[in-house]
């Protein structure tokens, strides 16, 4: 079906204004929470093959759904109380029937965001993404142009994405962008800002890039604890120079955590401006391009994937599914290590689970923390992550790291040695998880 097809197809009705049809009710005692966002991967073909993508993303799903299927479950989205649905993929733009999805979304009175590495989104697509009625198109821009070029493994995608942002605002469409924070890029971003806010973005959200699928077979993309006090001090600079380009920072699920920046990073998103914990099964929900559901949708696999829409519906897997409902019922008694002890730690639960779980195994215990990182340097030590399982094959496969804790100063840490070290659960990761073999055994 060619894209002009496509938007004969679309009904010509007045488009539902969201924010006028749908209001955040507080829940009554005991009342089941709903999901206000759906993160829906549209399909899993891609026009890039980047270097961090936990999906491995490149082909389409052999069992995606077709267009009636994804229409159906717009429908059901609405019907079970989603506020805001964003598309993303691989490259939803690469299925020319998003658009229908777009408008049946919009015509039940949600809010259509799409993210996107903009690579070839002509001004033809953008103009049909703002006449079936897209909220927001956010770009994937991470960090300057060589350093882009390099995660996305694909020259000439930096200058691609910067172009797509005019060719939306052409068509009218509001911007925005996000970016992925790593080894390679982590001092590039307040330069970037200045390239950035110039194209009238509207916010820009900040994440640390997660080691699992391609990320993991990368470990020059990958941060280490120790260095987030130093990743920090650059985002101090960053948060108050948007504030004065007027750009709206909007910060991931995996970055901060209550260290003295929490506040400037969150106060625009939090009422609290502090971080409220992980919102995967109690308001969001992630959809697979094949109508697998999960309560994340930056994870995937045989623990994290709660059950079919096609067998089984939205409401009942949101109501039951044990791997949807998981945050729901968890308690401290989840958490381990570190984070078990840590002050804030019955309302921050260690974090994303999205980062806890390809980090160390299995999610309670996140290294990757502001705070933590603070308290471990003035103590005068550090941690550290070294590989240790190797990640599977499949879409958002993550094998597992150690966890070592040694003495910050290089001359100490040479004479006495580690102080701690954290061992994954070798036998569970590869046997029930479908992880890869451990480091360093034959294949």
């Amino acid at each position: 079906m060619g894209l002009d097809d496509v938007r004969r197809r679309l009904p010509i009705v007045s488009l539902a204004e969201p924010t006028r049809t749908r209001r955040v009710l507080p829940l009554a005692p005991g009342e089941m929470p709903r999901p206000r966002l759906a993160v829906w991967e549209f399909t899993l073909a891609c026009d890039h093959r980047c270097l961090h993508c936990g999906p491995r993303a490149g082909l389409p799903r052999s069992d995606e759904l077709d267009t009636e299927e994804a229409l159906r479950l717009a429908d059901d989205l609405a019907e079970i109380g989603v506020g805001e649905v964003t598309l993303i993929g691989g490259e939803a733009y690469l299925r020319n029937d998003f658009l229908l999805v777009i408008r049946r979304l919009r015509e039940h009175g949600m809010t259509v965001t799409l993210t996107t590495g903009g690579l070839n989104l002509s001004q033809a697509r953008c103009d049909a993404m703002v006449e079936a009625g897209i909220s927001s198109v956010n770009l994937s821009i991470d960090g300057l142009e060589a350093s882009h070029d390099r995660a996305r493994d694909k020259p000439g995608s930096w200058r691609a994405a910067i172009e797509a942002l005019g060719r939306l605002r052409k068509a009218g469409a509001a911007i925005a962008c996000n970016s992925q924070i790593n080894a390679m890029n982590r001092f590039e971003h307040l330069e970037l800002l200045e390239i950035l806010a110039p194209t009238g973005i509207h916010s820009w959200q900040l994440q640390v890039t997660i080691p699992h699928g391609n990320a993991f077979e990368h470990p020059e993309l990958l941060l280490q604890p120790y260095m987030f006090p130093e990743i920090f001090e650059e985002l101090r600079k960053v948060i108050a120079r948007a504030a004065e380009l007027g750009v709206r920072i909007w910060p991931g699920n995996n970055l901060g955590y209550f260290g003295p920046l929490e506040h400037a990073l969150r106060s625009t998103q939090q009422r609290a401006g502090h971080y409220k914990g992980c919102s995967a099964g109690t308001a969001s929900i992630g959809i697979e391009s094949n109508g697998q559901l999960k309560a994340c949708p930056t994870l995937g696999g045989p623990t994290n994937q709660g059950g079919s829409w096609r067998e089984h519906g939205l409401e009942a897997l949101w109501s039951r599914s044990p791997e949807i409902t998981y945050n729901r019922r968890r308690g401290l008694d989840e958490l381990w290590g570190f984070c078990r002890s840590c002050y804030y730690a019955e309302t921050c639960m260690a974090g994303c689970t999205a980062t806890a779980e390809p980090l160390l195994g299995r999610p309670g215990n996140n290294p990757y923390c502001h705070h933590r990182a603070l308290e471990m340097e003035a103590a005068g030590q550090r941690e550290r992550l070294e590989p240790a399982v190797l990640a599977g094959e499949h879409a958002f496969a993550f094998g597992a790291f150690r966890l070592v804790r040694e003495w910050a100063d290089a001359e100490r840490r040479e004479r006495e040695g580690p102080l701690e070290i954290t061992e994954p659960r070798i036998t569970r990761l590869v046997e029930e998880m479908g992880a890869g073999r451990p480091v360093g055994e034959p294949a």
